[in-house]
């Protein structure tokens, strides 16, 4: 790979004849942000779970605020390594130069804007309810699934993936009829496309690929991502069928999302008062204490203790471990810059931090997940959501597989109109995808909501 082939202004949906955007206001890579920040997709983030689902009075993250605080550290990282692309090579074409000073930032904006698009109500929980329905599939069900779905279509569901499901949901028309979904540029799309592989080929952690981590993309999107991958010479990995090496670009909003995270998430514990101002401090100013100047500790601390209200002290402490994550990663992504172009970089680029940091993170990691995730309420709430989602797709997918039967009809009949259900057996594949893009679609309080009036937990009024 080479930077000069790694971007393009090409979209889904596109004719091959078709002219570039010539409009230099709002260019082809602006548009993309501005599609995903008005979409009802992304709108529909604001309630669905990040870490603490619905927490009630107290305001912490969701998917949207999370998707968009990611999104301004994207933008900062996009900058920062776009900058030292176009100054390392000078001698490049001016649109070489325009698109790394000036549209990286965007790209990788609006990738991480739109790396969550694809999650299901309920978090991780929403995943594993997916994936744990047509795992345990019995009877005459499991016998239709697998004897009308190929191995890799039904490891679509088997392994259910959000990232997936992402490329899936931007880039599928569904029932309209202009082609391309979103019609976002191939350089988004591939900015978000963390495990270039198919479901068959993913979920295997023993190689120490990262590609096949977990899966990028679902069987009906498979030649869609060969072309990305084509246009951007993007190396198909030896022994495998469908598995590519990552775009760098993913690195980047990887890097986002994983600077992100791992401080925001202790951020609403420590609203809820799960975490303790002290253990924020414990575990974040390690980081500062070789750092000289605006990030050395002494600085740092004693902003921290001129604060008088908590929740502002960890808010700057938050802002100044991402001001530092952010300048030391994009100078890593610099600093293997021939892995990334070979596509040989096995790690994240947070990994890639030296040992004495990656220990700090490695203890945050240890640290939020005993206390954090699985603090009791959050746990609770998940289970409920889990057998809610289970609940929902036992529903629905009888109702596919089952067309004779009079309480069919009526289930299909809740499924919008934007999802086609034929309850045809050639099309079993597309129908199943359909059931699961409604309800991974749906916010945490719409399936709360129709997952009652289902099962008759409550009655609907006449309106």
């Amino acid at each position: 790979m080479n930077w000069q082939s790694l971007y393009s202004a090409k979209r889904t949906g596109d004719r091959e004849d078709k002219n570039l955007n010539p409009d230099s206001v709002r260019t082809s890579f602006l548009r993309d942000y501005d599609r995903i920040i008005f979409s009802s997709a992304f709108r529909r983030l604001q309630n669905k779970t990040q870490v603490f689902p619905l927490p009630g009075p107290v305001f912490v993250h969701n998917r949207l605020t999370h998707s968009l605080e990611v999104a301004s550290v994207g933008r900062s990282l996009g900058k920062a390594v776009g900058d030292a692309i176009a100054a390392k090579y000078n001698n490049e074409t001016d649109d070489f130069k325009e698109f790394y000073k000036y549209e990286l930032p965007s790209v990788i904006a609006a990738a991480c804007l739109a790396h969550d698009i694809g999650n299901p109500p309920f978090g991780h929980s929403g995943e594993d309810a997916i994936r744990t329905f047509f795992r345990e599939l019995d009877g005459d069900t499991r016998k239709i699934i697998h004897d009308s779905l190929s191995d890799n279509q039904r490891r679509d569901f088997e392994y259910f993936e959000g990232n997936a499901n992402a490329l899936r949901t931007l880039t599928n028309n569904f029932n309209e009829q202009e082609a391309g979904g979103y019609r976002l540029t191939y350089s988004t799309l591939a900015g978000i496309v963390k495990y270039p592989s198919s479901s068959s080929e993913g979920f295997n952690k023993t190689t120490g690929l990262i590609a096949i981590k977990k899966s990028g993309f679902f069987d009906s999107e498979i030649a869609l991502f060969e072309n990305i991958a084509q246009t951007f010479a993007l190396p198909k990995v030896e022994g495998f069928n469908h598995v590519y090496a990552r775009h760098p670009f993913v690195y980047l909003t990887e890097a986002a999302d994983d600077i992100c995270y791992r401080i925001i998430d202790l951020e609403d514990a420590h609203r809820m008062h799960i975490v303790s101002l002290q253990k924020i401090k414990d575990l974040f100013y390690p980081f500062f204490e070789k750092e000289t100047g605006y990030d050395g500790i002494d600085y740092v601390s004693r902003k921290v203790n001129n604060l008088v209200d908590d929740n502002q002290k960890v808010q700057f402490i938050r802002a100044k471990w991402i001001g530092l994550m952010v300048g030391k990663l994009s100078a890593l992504f610099m600093q293997h810059e021939d892995a990334l172009l070979s596509g040989s970089l096995q790690k994240d680029l947070l990994s890639c931090l030296p040992d004495e940091y990656t220990a700090l993170i490695k203890e945050i990691n240890t640290y939020s997940y005993n206390h954090v995730y699985n603090y009791k309420s959050v746990v609770e709430i998940e289970i409920a959501g889990y057998n809610l989602i289970g609940g929902l797709l036992k529903e629905f997918i009888q109702a596919v597989l089952q067309p004779s039967h009079s309480k069919s009809g009526k289930v299909i009949q809740l499924i919008s109109k934007q999802f086609p259900i034929t309850q045809q057996k050639e099309n079993l594949y597309a129908d199943v995808q359909s059931v699961v893009d409604f309800i991974s679609g749906m916010t945490d309080l719409y399936a709360i909501d129709l997952y009652r009036k289902m099962t008759g937990i409550s009655i609907p009024q006449l309106r």
